[in-house]
């Protein structure tokens, strides 16, 4: 199982790298067009390099930039990684830490929930809205509800985390919180 969810998380990075690595690409498209523009020599021998040509390049990173984050909070962020605001839940004894984690857990879970079917539904009109200019790059098939149903996946994904924390804490309890500076021992 610590194989598989090693695998899952480190394919998870891996996506989220390449997301990465084409919005740099991208970026780096954007400069060479930009600062070669101005460049006469360049009009004349490199006519693709046209800036007219690469209106596309913005909307692009804007949606991996789209696509990154809801991937990224989804799927690589840790619950530790999270800013939390935790002096109550610090201050009291394990048990009532444990009611605590159930009941946000759940809370959260179920309002994650409760939002995909009217996200879903608002997606059925951005079926109909293509985008601005991907479709110059990419074909005349992509519409906004593509590239914004990563939100979907990002609803689902983590309203699963947070019943997996409520089914843990509920089998096993919480863990003994690690404040800063401290090490957590290792058994």
């Amino acid at each position: 199982m610590a194989r598989l969810q090693s695998l899952l998380r480190t394919s998870a990075e891996g996506f989220a790298a390449a997301l990465m690595a084409a919005m740099f690409g991208t970026f780096i498209l954007q400069v060479v067009v930009r600062y070669t523009a101005r460049i006469e020599w360049v009009a004349v021998n490199l006519p693709w390099l046209q800036p007219i040509n690469y209106g596309w390049t913005l909307e692009f990173c804007l949606a991996l930039w789209v696509w990154l984050i809801f991937w990224g909070n989804a799927f690589i962020v840790r619950q530790q990684d999270h800013v939390t605001f935790d002096i109550l839940y610090l201050a009291v004894p394990p048990q009532v830490r444990r009611v605590f984690a159930i009941i946000t857990g759940l809370a959260i879970a179920i309002a994650l929930l409760a939002s995909v079917l009217p996200t879903w539904d608002r997606f059925m009109i951005l079926r109909l809205k293509r985008t601005a200019t991907l479709g110059d790059l990419f074909g005349d098939w992509v519409r906004m509800r593509d590239i914004y149903v990563i939100y979907i996946l990002f609803l689902l994904a983590v309203a699963a985390r947070y019943f997996w924390l409520v089914w843990s804490a509920f089998r096993h309890g919480v863990e003994e919180p690690v404040l800063p500076g401290e090490e957590r021992e290792k058994p």
